[in-house]
């Protein structure tokens, strides 16, 4: 059994999840990364949040298998496009189609159930408020409210023997300083999926908002994304599209 004190680590496969966990990690926790099977139109980050985890070394993945493609209401979890193109400051205004109706709230209370099991203290998310504040379940004041409630829900809160508190290291660290810190801890980019339509290879498309956020800041770190796109692009034409 390991010495070091238990994490839930929600993982995705993406490039700011991985990024935690390597930092939870680095904090010294024992990390077990939670997975879902959420209904999302591809599953090329599932295949990424299984090397992620191995390349980690976790102390377990789990995939959560759970359908919110019955409820569709976005472009991951529905036949709706997905926006291409589109500017920083179209990124910036409003709730965009991408986002999933409360998927963070449930994922995190599958987190919760989980880390209680565990008797672990922490969970850490890679929600991010800085590149584009659309998401309203990225917002540092959501992450309070919600760790309000889990202290009132659960055994340990109630019986004071543990307080839990939601690790967000990376809410208020724009995309570049993300994969400055990933890279400094050195994970390993080329293993991650961001993309909102890769195609049936896992490839990412290089236009969608994640796409350009994700070649920016690697361009803004004068590196090249590892990751495979199903067409060449630059980091300098993504920073264009995106200002």
């Amino acid at each position: 059994m390991s010495s070091r004190p238990p994490a839930v680590v929600l993982l995705s496969g993406g490039l700011d999840s991985a990024t935690v966990l390597a930092l939870a990690q680095a904090r010294g926790f024992d990390c077990h990364a939670m997975t879902f099977r959420y209904g999302q139109r591809h599953d090329a980050e599932l295949r990424a949040a299984r090397l992620v985890a191995e390349r980690a070394g976790v102390a377990r993945q789990i995939e959560v298998n759970i359908d919110l493609r019955q409820f569709g209401g976005s472009a991951l979890t529905s036949d709706v496009a997905v926006p291409k193109g589109r500017s920083e400051g179209e990124m910036s205004t409003g709730i965009p189609i991408t986002y999933v109706p409360a998927r963070n709230t449930i994922f995190l209370s599958f987190a919760l159930a989980w880390a209680e099991v565990l008797g672990a203290a922490d969970i850490f998310l890679g929600v991010n408020a800085v590149d584009y504040s659309g998401y309203p379940d990225c917002r540092p004041e959501y992450i309070a409210a919600y760790t309000q409630m889990a202290n009132l829900a659960t055994r340990a809160g109630v019986e004071g023997s543990t307080r839990l508190t939601i690790h967000t290291p990376l809410i208020a660290l724009t995309k570049a300083e993300i994969i400055r810190t990933g890279l400094e801890l050195g994970v390993d980019y080329s293993l991650t999926s961001t993309c909102y339509d890769p195609d049936s290879e896992g490839n990412a498309c290089g236009r969608c908002d994640a796409c350009l956020l994700r070649l920016k800041g690697f361009a803004e770190n004068g590196v090249v994304d590892p990751a495979p796109y199903a067409r060449p692009v630059s980091g300098s034409a993504a920073e264009g599209a995106a200002q």
